[in-house]
C-alpha cells in the first residue's frame, strides 16, 4: 500500500483541469483539513460520479440517521481494515475520534469479539459488517437474529447500506493504491 510519499496508480489531475465547483471544494478541503483529499480528486476525474458519491456519503452522515455516529465511523474503519484501504482507515479513524469515540474502541478492532471496549450492540453491528465484507462468508439466520436484538429493521437497512457503500469506497481506494494522508494520529496495531 502506498504512503503519503508514494504514488497512486492514478494521480489527481492538475487543479485547472477540474470544473470550477470541484476546484472550490478542493480549496475548502485544503483550508479545513490542511490538504486536499486525494480520493475525492481521483473520483473528480469523473465529476458526475464524484457528485453522486458525495450525495450518498452525505445521506449516511446526516444528523437524522438512526445509527449512532461513532458506530457508523467504527463500521467504516473495520470494513476498510478488511479491504486493506490505508486512506479509509486513516480518515475514518479520525472520524471516530471527532464523533467522540475513544481510541480504546479502535484498539483491537481487528478482533471485534474480544474487544472489551465495544458494547454488545457495536459488536453485533461490526460482526455483521465483517460477514458482509468477506466474500467467502454470508450472514446466517442466527447472526441476523442477534443483530435484531439491538437494531430495528430500519436501522438494519441503513447499516447494510452503509456497509455496502464503505465496501465500494474502500475497494476503489485500495485498488487504486490511494495513500493514507495522516489525518489521524491513532495507528492500527501491526
Amino acid at each position: 500500500m502506498a504512503d503519503t510519499e508514494g504514488m497512486s496508480r492514478i494521480e489527481p489531475k492538475n487543479d485547472a483541469e477540474y470544473p470550477w465547483y470541484l476546484r472550490l471544494m478542493y480549496w475548502h478541503q485544503q483550508r479545513s483539513r490542511g490538504q486536499k483529499i486525494i480520493p475525492s480528486q481521483v473520483w473528480g476525474r469523473s465529476p458526475v460520479l464524484l457528485r453522486r458519491f458525495l450525495r450518498m456519503f452525505a445521506a449516511f452522515e446526516r444528523k437524522s440517521s438512526p445509527l449512532d455516529p461513532v458506530l457508523r465511523a467504527l463500521i467504516t474503519v473495520r470494513v476498510s481494515q478488511i479491504n486493506h484501504c490505508a486512506f479509509c482507515i486513516d480518515f475514518n479513524a479520525m472520524r471516530v475520534l471527532e464523533q467522540g469515540g475513544a481510541t480504546e474502541k479502535l484498539d483491537g478492532l481487528s478482533d471485534v469479539s474480544g474487544n472489551a471496549n465495544l458494547s454488545s450492540a457495536e459488536k453485533a453491528g461490526l460482526l455483521y459488517a465483517e460477514r458482509i465484507t468477506r466474500s467467502d462468508q454470508e450472514v446466517d439466520d442466527l447472526q441476523f437474529a442477534d443483530l435484531k436484538k439491538y437494531y430495528s429493521e430500519d436501522e438494519i437497512v441503513e447499516l447494510t447500506g452503509l456497509i455496502a457503500f464503505q465496501n465500494m469506497s474502500s475497494k476503489f481506494n485500495a485498488t487504486l493504491d490511494l495513500p493514507s494522508q495522516g489525518f489521524c494520529e491513532w495507528r492500527p496495531e501491526a
